[in-house]
């Protein structure tokens, strides 16, 4: 009989070309065999590609280009950083290194931290000491950088990790400033979701990149009603939709529409009332000339057609149960909300509630966080053919803050005749189907 010995690194080692030294540090911390992020992404980027990588928390985009640039320095280190990697906050700077640390054997390896929680002149002769990494914010990077302390000269690699988020607090000048400093060097970019604003950062400095999403969800798939999601530009083009989804009283009999402040609850008030002239409330109002219910249950027995929830009022899975439709305008700032009211009660088979998600662009990280948590991805429906999307104006940051915030000014939604507007990309029975319900 003859033995096949086998190499516990085997699972590494076959895909990806690591050093034994970094195999050994993998099968010491117990991770035996890379995700799935790992195996479709890191040869690529031991290649020198351009890459951005999307792929949910959790799935090892840290480890992944850890280990690409421990890879890629071995042990010739001159001390003039060659690597630079931003992220989003100071913490994540802290823990990135602690990342580094925690694989790197090569005690010659020096890295440097740069962020707002420690003075920049610490950083500044840190810097000067010697680094062959720097791990910063990009705000900090860019100040040090401007001050000369940052030498960008030796720079053969460019990593961006959670680009989102670095979009979604605005960052993307010190990014964009930084990248162009660079003579020459790959580009590797992380992010949970890739979308038009990520898409508007990278393209000046990265040209023609592999585009690589892994969207594998391994947790239980929780019962939920059935859902759609709508992915728009802006606030404005959430407000047209909302508008274009009311006008058809056939189909929305009874919706509650939830938000998270008073101003967009008053907003979308004061909109549904002079656009559509329908039936509109608001939970426990704060003003008297708002029509309003203490309860989501007196809504349900009255003739209102729509009921405009802030996300810090309370509303139970029961308490929404039969209504038509739930929409979320505005994602709650804690998931686990959203998750309750389509997954907290025994959903019947004859249930005809549709639960209905309006995201932008900044939105998306957190659907996709929806999705991990109740194992199922989100149908994406199409928009309307009859929405009018508001355009995108690069105006200043204050005047672009106006626009958003202010839907109601301009001609951006125009108002059609109910008869026309009746076309939601359903299918016809679906549609049947929603026309049966009961009208209250």
């Amino acid at each position: 009989m003859r033995f096949i010995k086998t190499n516990k690194y085997m699972a590494w080692s076959e895909k990806l070309k690591l050093s034994k030294q970094l195999l050994r540090t993998l099968s010491s911390e117990g991770l035996n065999q890379p995700t799935a992020l790992q195996s479709k992404t890191l040869s690529r980027i031991i290649g020198g590609q351009d890459v951005v990588v999307a792929g949910h928390e959790g799935s090892g985009k840290t480890t992944t280009y850890v280990l690409a640039v421990l890879s890629r320095l071995g042990h010739q280190l001159e001390g003039v950083p060659m690597v630079l990697v931003l992220v989003p906050a100071a913490e994540q700077v802290i823990t990135t290194i602690d990342h580094f640390n925690r694989f790197n054997k090569n005690r010659g390896l020096r890295i440097v931290g740069l962020h707002a929680e420690a003075s920049i002149e610490s950083q500044m002769d840190a810097l000067a000491d010697g680094a062959d990494i720097v791990v910063a914010t990009p705000d900090r990077a860019r100040a040090v950088y401007l001050k000369l302390g940052l030498n960008l000269n030796k720079i053969n690699l460019l990593i961006i990790d959670d680009a989102d988020k670095i979009v979604k607090q605005g960052l993307q000048l010190p990014v964009t400033e930084l990248a162009n400093s660079i003579t020459k060097c790959q580009h590797l970019v992380f992010t949970e979701v890739i979308h038009d604003r990520l898409n508007k950062l990278i393209e000046p400095f990265m040209k023609q990149p592999a585009i690589i999403e892994v969207n594998e969800i391994s947790a239980p798939v929780l019962e939920t009603y059935p859902q759609l999601l709508y992915h728009v530009p802006d606030f404005g083009t959430k407000l047209n939709l909302l508008n274009l989804f009311m006008q058809d009283e056939e189909v929305f009999t009874k919706t509650v529409i939830f938000v998270n402040t008073r101003q967009t609850a008053e907003k979308l008030y004061k909109t549904l009332q002079n656009r559509l002239n329908t039936t509109v409330a608001i939970l426990k109002p704060w003003f008297y000339e708002h029509s309003g219910f203490n309860s989501i249950t007196d809504f349900k027995d009255s003739d209102v057609r729509a009921l405009i929830v802030v996300n810090q009022e309370e509303a139970t899975p029961g308490d929404l149960h039969p209504i038509p439709f739930i929409i979320h305008f505005e994602l709650p700032e804690h998931n686990a909300v959203l998750v309750e009211r389509i997954t907290g009660h025994d959903i019947a088979p004859y249930d005809e509630t549709l639960a209905i998600t309006f995201a932008t662009d900044l939105e998306l990280s957190a659907v996709k966080k929806i999705e991990l948590t109740i194992g199922q991805q989100i149908p994406l429906a199409d928009l309307p053919d009859e929405l009018v999307i508001k355009p995108v104006k690069e105006k200043s940051a204050a005047k672009t803050k106006k626009t958003e915030e202010d839907p109601t000014q301009g001609g951006a939604f125009h108002q059609k005749k109910a008869a026309n507007s009746k076309t939601y990309n359903y299918s016809s029975g679906q549609k049947a189907k929603m026309n049966k319900k009961k009208k209250h």
